[in-house]
């Protein structure tokens, strides 16, 4: 149990309304958007400044306790599982544009500041904040920071690190620094790229400078049906093949596009083996001929139907129900573990049809949706967490299928991050000595190691008692009581 006194000192800081103690509330924050993984906090913080964040972090040291940062929750690879006997830094009350710089493309904000409403405030200078995660509407800009979030659009625009120049950041002793800067290639050691993708074991984000790009001139979006993702795969390598670079290129299975379609009603063709969505964008004249060669390069790989969105509705309609797709599998099973493991391109059908293999022997159904053009997976495994051992054999396959993508010359993750989920299965991509040069530079922040301890790197108080899934109490499987 946390100290009294260190409570007392965060009230001194936040005030009541600051700080929440009461069990049935902390619980709130138990778990970010991978469900499976649960944990109250012992306290949590909201700071509403730098300096409040820069004193939690003093009072935590002078009583040794862990800190979890935290941002909007809507991480998938439980990054932000509270520690139950440290404080949860929640930055949600942190949410004010700082400053934007429209001549400069730049744009300074805090950390809660959510992804989307950055584009929205940017939108009457014609610019746009390119990374765009599928939960672009509710996640914060600190979080996709933390785990490097990408989105649909990341294969030619990149992902956060490539849109972050600078940070303001309070390191796990209180101390506050600056890291980057506003300009795009600082001198000096590139301590801005290692803090992009740490998830919240360097320290506490609390503003951040980032690079805003001009709308394009043109955007052209089309849906092509193919009767299998390995069709579909065939495709995509024409695409990139040909030299042409789509803003977008997705992919969905037809367990995804059934229930997408019941969530959205996108206009999806629900007997279609695979859909690819692909957009292309830039200077009107350079994009219709792409997107006439991309329409070819679609038929000739064997497309049954191709769609164009020809209009910005129709086009909203489309992306409305691909990034449903997360949202839309509480339609076919009450829980599932998501991965995102990369694999190169040339290698997609194959890769699907072992998903699938490994699928059928664990009598579990996998949903894929995914971003094609860079070979990042996002296979669903459901499972019914209520039918006794489902829930273990859906983690099991979860895991087998991240190291899948290891063995197929990928990695274990593209966007999401390592967290808790994978950390276990670090060791099948690196060697102890990386493993080792990693946890040395966590150190070199963090030397006592109480910054969102147990995420990221393999321990063994984490990998001999990772936390599962949330198995029912045997009163509430037979009715007497219930889960609040």
């Amino acid at each position: 149990m946390v100290k009294s006194e260190l409570q007392r000192d965060l009230l001194d800081i936040l005030g009541a309304d600051g700080l929440v103690t009461e069990w049935a509330q902390r619980r709130t924050y138990e778990a970010d958007g991978l469900a499976a993984y649960r944990s109250v906090p012992a306290l949590v913080a909201l700071p509403s400044s730098a300096d409040d964040v820069a004193a939690v972090m003093r009072a935590c040291v002078r009583h040794g306790v862990p800190v979890v940062p935290r941002g909007a929750g809507t991480g998938l690879s439980a990054g932000a599982l509270p520690h139950p006997e440290g404080v949860l830094i929640v930055m949600s009350r942190m949410h004010r544009i700082l400053d934007i710089d429209p001549v400069n493309q730049r744009i300074v904000v805090e950390p809660g500041v959510t992804n989307a409403a950055i584009s929205r405030a940017v939108s009457e200078h014609d610019l746009y904040y390119a990374p765009d995660p599928s939960s672009q509407i509710v996640c914060s800009i600190g979080g996709n920071l933390a785990e490097n979030s990408g989105g649909a659009h990341c294969l030619k625009y990149g992902f956060t690190t490539h849109h972050v120049l600078g940070c303001e950041l309070v390191l796990p002793d209180g101390e506050t620094v600056e890291l980057g800067s506003s300009t795009l290639d600082p001198p000096g050691y590139d301590l801005r790229g290692v803090l992009v993708g740490s998830e919240g074991t360097l320290g506490v984000v609390t503003k951040i400078t980032l690079r805003l790009l001009r709308r394009p001139e043109a955007v052209r979006t089309l849906v092509a049906d193919f009767e299998s993702p390995a069709a579909a795969g065939v495709a995509v390598s024409a695409i990139v093949a040909a030299g042409i670079v789509p803003a977008a290129v997705e992919m969905m299975d037809n367990l995804a596009i059934q229930a997408c379609e019941e969530d959205a009603a996108a206009g999806f063709d629900v007997s279609s083996g695979a859909a690819l969505i692909v957009e292309l964008d830039g200077p009107a004249a350079e994009c219709d001929a792409a997107f006439a060669e991309t329409v070819a390069l679609c038929q000739e790989s064997g497309s049954t139907a191709i769609r164009v969105a020809d209009d910005p509705q129709e086009r909203a309609l489309v992306w409305k129900g691909r990034k449903a797709a997360f949202a839309a599998m509480g339609r076919l099973a009450p829980d599932y573990f998501v991965q995102d493991g990369v694999i190169p391109r040339t290698r997609l059908g194959e890769c699907l049809a072992r998903i699938a293999e490994m699928a059928a022997e664990a009598d579990l159904r996998v949903a894929n949706v995914f971003h094609a053009g860079d070979g990042n997976l996002h296979p669903l495994v459901l499972y019914d967490s209520a039918n006794p051992g489902e829930g273990e054999r859906a983690e099991s396959l979860s895991a087998r299928i991240a190291e899948l993508c290891v063995e197929f010359g990928g990695s274990l993750s593209g966007e999401h991050g390592i967290g808790v989920d994978k950390a276990c299965s670090m060791p099948t991509m690196f060697g102890a000595d990386d493993l080792a040069v990693m946890d040395r530079v966590r150190a070199a922040f963090d030397p006592a190691g109480r910054c969102n301890p147990d995420k990221v790197l393999p321990t063994p108080r984490l990998c001999g008692e990772k936390p599962g899934p949330y198995r029912p109490h045997p009163l509430e499987a037979a009715g007497v009581i219930e889960r609040l």
